[in-house]
């Protein structure tokens, strides 16, 4: 009867070539034992040397990559926050635009950096669409990259070239069944871009994109009336409206935003439910440990809630938007899934 193969040992030590029955011996014994502490010996050998990496950081500067032009809102915010989150770190946050694609130039770019917290990604609404709408994204949220912290949201707004001759929303939704009308976006898969489409579906009208670096660069066709509208952050067109250089129309938010308490928002004046807001968060490689990213999501919450941090926010149009990882994760989830949706059932993953 064959024996089990745990039974054998090839006895090389007498030149045999065959297996002979395994017999433990006090020496095999004591060699197993003293492996066993070695391996255990090891393993507390790296942890204080893990552990130490994790507790000084950082010890250099931290890269915070933003995949959108100068200018725009992802841009802006993210240098209020990188500044204030220097701060409360004690190491600069640097600012880096990567631009290109909708944003997919820097998330790649971040998913393949090292997992270490030293380089980090600004993100936002564009980043969870770009998983359905992009075809050269390579990086996946959850798989490549995880949750850090949100910073701040704005809701969109609706603002026309004075020569449209437009100042309400039916009015503009009836001049656009009637023509054909061109919209600025920030980039394929930003928030201008899906507000938009979204929009066209629900109002009946196909108004055509034409697709920025940023919303700094669409801001400057919009204003020149090049492209005769567009669904902007709330920032940049401020100064605009109120210098009637651009009409504003309506807001996408749940309720009226206060920087036009006078504008309606998009479900008042006709759509009801239309709601879409522009959000701005962090994530980082996956893999980062997860002291590291604790730690970089304490700084973000610490620099939401500074005075000077809300006031430069209120004034960009923005409020924070205090999230750790974990909640942040769930609503970045649950935003890709929306925009997924809107993406195919408008067929903008057909383009």
């Amino acid at each position: 009867m064959a024996m089990p193969a745990s039974a054998f040992i090839l006895a090389g030590q007498r030149g045999e070539s065959h297996m002979l029955p395994f017999r433990p011996t006090q020496r095999g014994r004591e060699i197993r034992r003293l492996a066993a502490i070695a391996a255990a010996l090891a393993g507390l050998a790296i942890a204080p040397g893990v552990a130490s990496a994790q507790a000084d950081f950082p010890n250099k500067p931290i890269h915070f990559v933003v995949g959108f032009a100068p200018g725009g809102p992802s841009d802006i915010i993210s240098r209020v926050f990188g500044a204030k989150m220097g701060e409360e770190l004690g190491q600069q946050v640097l600012v880096e635009n990567r631009t290109g694609a909708g944003g997919v130039v820097a998330t790649d770019y971040v998913a393949r950096a090292e997992p270490d917290g030293y380089t980090i990604l600004s993100t936002a609404t564009a980043n969870a669409s770009n998983e359905t709408l992009s075809k050269s994204l390579q990086a996946r949220f959850g798989k490549d990259l995880v949750a850090v912290a949100a910073l701040a949201d704005t809701a969109n707004i609706l603002v026309v070239h004075p020569s449209l001759g437009v100042k309400t929303l039916p009015e503009f939704i009836a001049l656009a069944k009637k023509q054909d009308l061109l919209y600025a976006s920030a980039g394929v898969g930003s928030a201008t871009h899906l507000t938009s489409e979204l929009f066209n579906s629900r109002a009946g009208i196909k108004t055509a994109p034409v697709h920025y670096r940023g919303g700094g660069d669409a801001m400057k066709d919009l204003l020149s009336g090049r492209v005769k509208m567009m669904f902007s952050s709330i920032a940049p067109v401020i100064g605009a409206v109120q210098e009637g250089k651009l009409i504003g129309i309506a807001t996408t938010g749940a309720k009226r935003d206060p920087a036009f308490p006078n504008l309606p928002t998009v479900a008042e004046a006709g759509l009801p439910g239309f709601e879409t807001r522009l959000w701005i968060g962090i994530t980082a490689r996956a893999g980062t440990p997860k002291p590291i990213v604790d730690k970089l999501a304490a700084a973000a919450s610490k620099a939401a809630k500074d005075p000077t941090v809300v006031q430069t926010l209120a004034k960009q149009g923005f409020a924070p938007l205090i999230m750790g990882p974990e909640q942040f994760d769930a609503y970045y989830r649950a935003e890709r899934d929306m925009w997924g949706k809107v993406i195919k059932d408008t067929g903008m993953d057909q383009n």
